[in-house]
């Protein structure tokens, strides 16, 4: 209580009013916080271990292994949803690959042989035989036996001609014959007929009919390349020419050409 006219004294320093309380609560630094948010962002927030990370590394390991193991089997399946058209090609496919890797292999085995061979001079030896054999044989300056036909050509009215002799002697190359004798002469690369009074030259030597080819090679392929129609045969025949094919199991050429 106070007396009338007196002012009312102050409150003690002690006593805060509402308002004051209020004021410096609103003025307290906004870092301050309750001891009791500390410790919940602590345990929201996350933290991860070695033994997490080795799990997760496993768990990716094995999504990986389960799609491989899933192309695998759909691969499986490849063959057992193939059609039988299709297993047959392939099939042929891998006989056919087998085949050329056997032979491949055949091919590097009689090298490595050949190869130990060469240690004291076989191969190179074998191999220069075996050239100078077919180079003989090419250029007619070794005789030769083999397989072939004869023909026999009987000029009864003297019709033949040089393009005639030419004619058969190309039709008997083109059907392989590798070693070819007309008469008493050895054809070669640069074989020649010529017309003459009494016959036909070859070479610069007189052919006198019958006129007889001695061939070396496939015998049934030279006779039919000789009889189809309107070929050797039928020309010849037509020239008035009598032509016989003998196809032999063996035939000798014993005539050579000079080197």
């Amino acid at each position: 209580m106070t007396a009338p006219g007196e002012d009312p004294a102050p409150e003690a320093s002690g006593g805060q009013s509402p308002a004051d309380e209020g004021s410096r609560r609103s003025s307290a630094p906004p870092s301050e916080a309750p001891k009791g948010v500390g410790g919940v962002l602590d345990l929201l927030r996350p933290r991860v271990s070695w033994g997490q990370l080795a799990g997760g590394l496993l768990c990716l390991l094995l999504g990986f292994a389960v799609v491989a193991q899933v192309q695998a089997n759909k691969r499986d399946t490849t063959f057992a949803t193939a059609r039988q058209d299709e297993l047959v090609g392939i099939l042929s496919d891998l006989g056919q690959r087998s085949e050329r890797l056997r032979g491949d292999l055949r091919d590097l085995e009689e090298t490595k042989a050949g190869l130990e061979r060469d240690a004291q001079g076989g191969t190179a030896l074998e191999e220069a035989r075996r050239r100078a054999t077919t180079y003989g044989l090419l250029a007619g300056t070794l005789p030769a036996e083999g397989p072939g036909v004869e023909v026999a050509i009987d000029d009864r009215r003297h019709g033949v001609r040089a393009l005639h002799l030419l004619d058969a002697l190309q039709e008997l190359r083109d059907a392989g014959a590798e070693v070819i004798q007309v008469n008493e002469v050895r054809a070669g690369v640069d074989t020649y007929f010529l017309d003459e009074q009494d016959g036909v030259q070859a070479d610069g030597r007189l052919l006198q009919a019958p006129y007889r080819f001695l061939a070396i090679g496939d015998p049934h392929t030279m006779a039919t390349a000789l009889n189809i129609p309107g070929g050797v045969v039928k020309t010849l025949q037509g020239a008035g020419a009598v032509v016989s094919i003998t196809p032999r199991a063996r035939i000798a050429v014993r005539a050579i050409r000079s080197p």
